[in-house]
């Protein structure tokens, strides 16, 4: 069977698991984009997950029993659900680096 007898089913099924494995990650708590510079080298941005921060149905993933990833938060800083930031900023915007209880806005820290 050549790729163009595969069912187009069969492709929709597949590119929506990776599309669902690619926006919740592997579990861990730090990411990284890598992105080409405009002198072709390659800039690494390293990322982690920040728990509390995201608006009800704006998180990237993780959003608690009930949910399946991305967009699924049900209210305003869910201590459940995360959001891609900038290393070392989660803290500082309010969130945490672990899942907590509650939804309480996050209040910024002064650095």
């Amino acid at each position: 069977m050549n790729l163009l007898q595969i069912p187009s089913s069969t492709w929709a099924i597949a590119l929506a698991s990776a599309a669902t494995l690619a926006a919740c990650g592997s579990g861990s708590s730090a990411s990284r984009n890598d992105a080409a510079a405009d002198d072709g080298t390659t800039e690494i941005a390293v990322q982690e997950k920040c728990y509390g921060i995201a608006l009800a149905g704006q998180n990237d993933c993780a959003a608690g029993p009930g949910t399946t990833c991305a967009g699924t938060s049900t209210v305003d800083y869910q201590g459940n659900a995360w959001k891609y930031v900038a290393a070392g900023t989660c803290e500082e915007l309010g969130g945490t680096l672990t899942a907590h209880e509650g939804n309480t806005a996050p209040k910024a820290r002064k650095g």
